[in-house]
């Protein structure tokens, strides 16, 4: 993985204990950084499967424990795409393949959980679910095909949000966790639907943010 300080995503949780304990962990146990990127797929199924089956599922309970599920795999998949920088840089066990790895997952990852959330409201009675699953998914490639090409024309990376991926996961997480309470107050799948909406059009403005900052990088360049 080729990682320089400009483009890294700046992360407060890489400097704490419990990951660097947990990259030198993984790196002394021989795991690859490509591998655990592969892992934030593997969560994002699982997480995908779990708005499924909570989708067909009419048991207040067991419909709640598979949202708080699907909220785990998306914390679980954000694990796994801080561990596999810090075993590929910290550690250098980046290979050849790094950046690969290091992109693609999170791609399939975003759409898997997304399009997942969209469906899980859809399959509830609400026609826009697996719309606004789709429309979510597609903006959150958007976002990244953005600043991957101002990485190619030579900046560094624009993070920049209100919808990065760690805002797109962190409100999708606190959706899992607010819709798996809704039957309290008589929602079926309501939560879903506003979460799902918050992050359209975050991720929206994310995109003409980020395209922005590049044209005018861009004017900058040639002035």
């Amino acid at each position: 993985m080729t990682e320089t300080p400009e483009n890294r995503r700046p992360l407060k949780s890489r400097g704490t204990g419990w990951a660097q304990g947990l990259a030198s962990g993984l790196a002394k146990a021989g795991a690859s950084p490509d591998m655990i990127s592969a892992g934030s797929i593997i969560f994002a199924l699982l997480g995908l499967l779990a708005f499924l089956y909570a989708a067909g599922d009419q048991t207040p309970f067991h419909r709640g424990v598979l949202l708080i599920g699907a909220g785990v795999c998306i914390q679980l998949r954000l694990l796994c795409n801080l561990l596999d920088g810090m075993v590929a840089v910290e550690h250098g066990k980046g290979g050849p393949s790094g950046p690969i790895w290091n992109e693609l997952p999170d791609r399939i990852a975003d759409a898997l959980f997304l399009v997942g959330a969209g469906y899980c409201a859809g399959l509830a009675g609400f026609t826009l679910g697996a719309p606004l699953g789709w429309a979510a998914a597609v903006l959150a490639v958007l976002t990244a095909y953005v600043r991957e090409l101002g990485r190619g024309l030579g900046f560094p990376a624009d993070f920049s949000g209100p919808m990065a991926k760690p805002h797109r996961m962190a409100a999708l997480t606190l959706t899992c966790a607010i819709a798996a309470f809704e039957p309290m107050w008589d929602w079926d799948g309501q939560s879903l639907i506003l979460g799902l909406l918050v992050i359209v059009a975050g991720a929206a403005w994310t995109v003409v943010r980020r395209t922005r900052t590049l044209a005018a990088r861009l004017a900058g360049r040639d002035a």
